[in-house]
């Protein structure tokens, strides 16, 4: 069989075949058409399996990735290009941007040892805390809103910002042997690797304190190592067939480890294995005990190793975490037992009149009911009930009988606490009782609320809006008495309210500033069950002798610690579903619609758009690909065989993986109703900037090498100088009003072309002004940015009691 420049570069090797109606086509080796005809050729069969692709051309000068040694002196001068491009001025700005107000905030929690709470898994923030720790970060300093100096304080931020730098360097070269493995051609592999270089956007991300430029690395890394494992198909089971394979699963972990977004790299490669199996069950030559060892060698290399590396990262992220931090509350108390300065100390497990308790919340992360001397705004203006998430003497409250005993409880023994028990609850610092009345709650104004409110006063010894009736709910299997009466942390309880018939309920609405932004306490007729079931943690008693029987939290190990974990980020991750100034939607996405406001001061701007050329073009790759695809759909319904020409199959089958692996990294946000902001966009742009290249390829084969690198350099041209055009945006260098506006190429990119100045010589008399430690007078020398996403400055009182909202805004899938 003569070999052409298809074969040569990896294309499916194929043999004629005589199909219907005398046309002619090639069928793949393994093909069952071809295994039950009379092949001349059938002789020379070898054992090939799968998508049967020959690996790339092989030369004595190739590489061990069998390239020439022409691409590593390519590769080396995209690195050096690339590394120029997105390590340019890195230690500008000199202060916090965008969010590196939270990662950078990680870092030092680590450092500390804190808990904290971030909906991402923990791999890109410690690598970040290690840059910190090399270049010699302390953890001291907060990075607690955009715009705070980095250089007084001497924080070795550009280290940390080199992590994700350097890393977004490497996507170049992995890009480049993608394409090249793969079976493309030089020039579109080059065009590929430079496209990722002077993508604005990717720029931007790439030079701070981010997870973005982390998770891109990893994703590409997957991609390139299933693409080696495919160029080795055809020899089953041997060492580089298993490294391969082995790799992808590592990627796989890594990606995953750093955001979960990299569930949808698994999808891609979960759903090119089933094919792949799928392909070998129909292969006659496969015996189903070889298949069952191939599933067993996915499932090893695909599915359990990304699992180990994944539980590594979180084995990690305990180890470190060992004191008490702002990510306390998120977290039941079995896990708080696990972390320094929350264990708890053995507790009485009978509960009686007269018992000094706190009480929690089984739902919405298990608040403690609590009340402060602060009243309600509006209603009926009393004191303020709510959930806090923390522990604090205003949690306690003390069991009283529905009257006054004649004989105080430290004078009789215990009397218990059964179920059906009507009962009063006292708070122990401001001596309110706890009561519901037919008064609108202060947030959810509606019907079946009641409002619940601390109510007393000296020498009033209360109403019957005080009284409450105990129902258990349920109770600890092992121990048949806390189904029969309370009992610390084995019932689990409800508590009616005897004039109204409301339960005693909250939720994740949260009080306002008056409030402290704490949780909502209600008293609800009808509603969530779960969300009127309470349980005593603490318990004390005058009257209960030393050695009464005591309880107390079981330690969570580490796979009760993961489990929860995982549980409680999925929880708040579907919590995020505020709105925002620079939030946009996954189909605004695919033109760019929408960029995001990083940083601004002194007539300087960091705004995150990416370049509108590659954005553009690699969407138009798109359609592209869909329009071919349903064309030869239409001509293989009508008989044609395009689908059967060797070349279009090639590409067909590589522009499908990208395609796909597109689809995947983007559809699944229109699904989504949290925030979602233009970088979630990135890993698909990844995915639509190869397809470009594939694209491009398929298009241009017919010219020769000349005309063909001509197309890409032309085209390049054009990058470049769009790339120019934003770059004051992309790295925050001095622009002026008039560069700005003639760039407000869609009306919707909403960077502030009136915060800069009208001439580039103002911002010299700045600088000679900053050099003589003056202040520039005039205009004023700031720039007003909307905050970021994740990013709300917040009091020191909101902080301390909305600490679940300080975790929620640090996500970003």
């Amino acid at each position: 069989m003569a070999s052409n420049k298809y074969t040569e570069r990896g294309v499916i090797n194929s043999l004629p075949y005589s199909g219907e109606q005398g046309t002619t086509t090639s069928l793949t080796f393994g093909d069952i058409r071809y295994r039950k005809s009379k092949h001349p050729y059938k002789d020379f069969q070898e054992t090939q399996i799968y998508d049967l692709q020959e690996e790339p051309y092989r030369k004595s000068t190739k590489t061990v990735l069998g390239l020439p040694r022409r691409d590593a002196r390519i590769i080396a001068g995209l690195m050096l290009l690339a590394s120029i491009v997105r390590l340019y001025r890195i230690s500008e700005p000199t202060s916090v941007v965008f969010d590196e107000v939270h990662f950078g905030g990680f870092a030092s929690k680590y450092i500390k040892g804190r808990f904290f709470m971030d909906v991402h898994p923990p791999l890109a923030k410690l690598l970040i805390t290690l840059a910190g720790v090399i270049g010699g970060f302390d953890g001291n300093f907060d990075f607690k809103e955009i715009g705070k100096d980095y250089l007084e304080p001497k924080v070795p931020y550009v280290t940390m910002r080199l992590m994700p730098g350097i890393l977004g360097i490497f996507v170049i070269p992995i890009s480049y042997l993608t394409i090249k493995l793969a079976g493309f051609s030089t020039i579109s592999a080059s065009l590929v690797a430079t496209l990722l270089i002077f993508e604005n956007g990717l720029v931007a991300q790439s030079r701070l304190i981010l997870l973005d430029s982390p998770l891109i690395l990893f994703t590409a890394f997957t991609v390139l190592m299933w693409v080696n494992f495919h160029n080795h198909y055809r020899r089953p089971f041997s060492f580089w067939w298993w490294f391969w394979m082995a790799m992808t699963g590592v990627g796989l972990g890594l990606t995953v480890s750093v955001k979960w977004v990299g569930l949808f790299t698994i999808a891609l490669i979960g759903l090119s294995t089933i094919k792949g199996l799928w392909d070998l069950l129909g292969d006659l030559r496969i015996s189903p005990e070889v298949w069952a060892k191939h599933f067993l060698a996915r499932a090893l290399c695909l599915i359990l190793i990304p699992t180990v590396i994944y539980m590594f990262m979180f084995a990690i992220h305990f180890l470190i975490l060992t004191n008490s931090g702002d990510g306390d509350g998120f977290m039941s108390s079995e896990f708080q037992q696990t972390i320094g300065g929350h264990g708890m100390d053995d507790t009485p497990i009978d509960i009686a009149y007269g018992s000094k308790i706190t009480i929690r919340h089984l739902n919405t992360q298990g608040g403690y009911l609590h009340s402060h001397d602060h009243s309600y705004p509006g209603g009926s203006k009393q004191q303020q009930i709510t959930l806090y998430p923390h522990k604090d003497e205003n949690n306690l409250w003390i069991i009283n009988n529905k009257t006054k005993p004649e004989i105080p409880f430290d004078e009789q023994d215990p009397i218990w606490i059964e179920n059906g028990a009507i009962i009063r609850l006292e708070h122990i610092t401001t001596n309110k009782r706890l009561h519901s009345h037919e008064v609108r709650p202060p947030v959810t104004d509606v019907d079946y609320q009641n409002e619940v409110s601390g109510y007393g006063f000296p020498g009033f010894e209360g109403d019957d809006n005080d009284f409450w009736r105990v129902e258990i709910f349920d109770h600890e299997k092992s121990d048949p008495k806390s189904g029969e009466r309370l009992r610390t942390l084995h019932t689990k309880f409800r508590l009616v309210h005897v004039l109204t018939g409301c339960y005693l309920f909250s939720h994740s609405v949260k009080l306002p500033e008056w409030g402290f932004e704490q949780q909502e306490v209600t008293c609800v007729k009808g509603g969530s069950v779960p969300k009127t079931i309470w349980y005593i943690e603490t318990n004390s008693h005058p009257t209960l002798p030393l050695d009464a029987e005591t309880v107390n939290y079981r330690k969570l190990g580490f796979f009760g610690k993961f489990f929860e974990l995982q549980r409680v980020m999925w929880t708040t991750n579907n919590g995020l579903t505020d709105s925002h100034p620079y939030e946009s939607r996954p189909l605004s996405w695919l033109l760019m619609k929408r960029g995001i406001s990083f940083w601004g001061q002194d007539h300087h701007h960091i705004y995150l758009i990416g370049n509108p050329i590659i954005w553009w073009s690699s969407t138009a790759a798109l359609a592209i690909f869909v329009a071919i695809e349903i064309i030869i759909l239409l001509r293989a319904k009508r008989g044609y065989l395009d689908h059967l020409n060797v070349t279009k199959e090639f590409y067909e089958s590589h522009a499908s993986f990208l395609f796909i692996g597109w689809f995947l990294h983007w559809f699944p946000f229109i699904l989504m109703s949290r925030q979602l902001f233009l970088h979630h966009y990135f890993p698909a742009l990844y995915f639509a900037i190869l397809l470009f290249g594939v694209v491009f390829d398929f298009f241009t084969t017919p010219l020769s090498t000349r005309k063909r690198a001509s197309v890409a350099l032309i085209y390049l041209v054009m990058v470049l100088y769009v790339f120019r055009l934003f770059s004051p945006l992309t790295y925050g260098r001095p622009w002026i009003k008039s560069d700005c506006n003639s760039l407000k190429w869609i009306s919707t990119w909403d960077f502030d072309c009136n915060q800069f100045y009208n001439s580039y010589d103002q911002f010299s008399i700045d600088a000679d002004l900053k050099a003589l430690k003056i202040s520039p007078t005039g205009e004023s020398s700031s720039l007003t940015v909307l905050n970021s996403p994740d990013s709300s400055e917040k009091s020191e009182a909101a902080e301390t009691h909305a600490m679940q909202d300080d975790s929620n805004d640090a996500l970003m899938l």
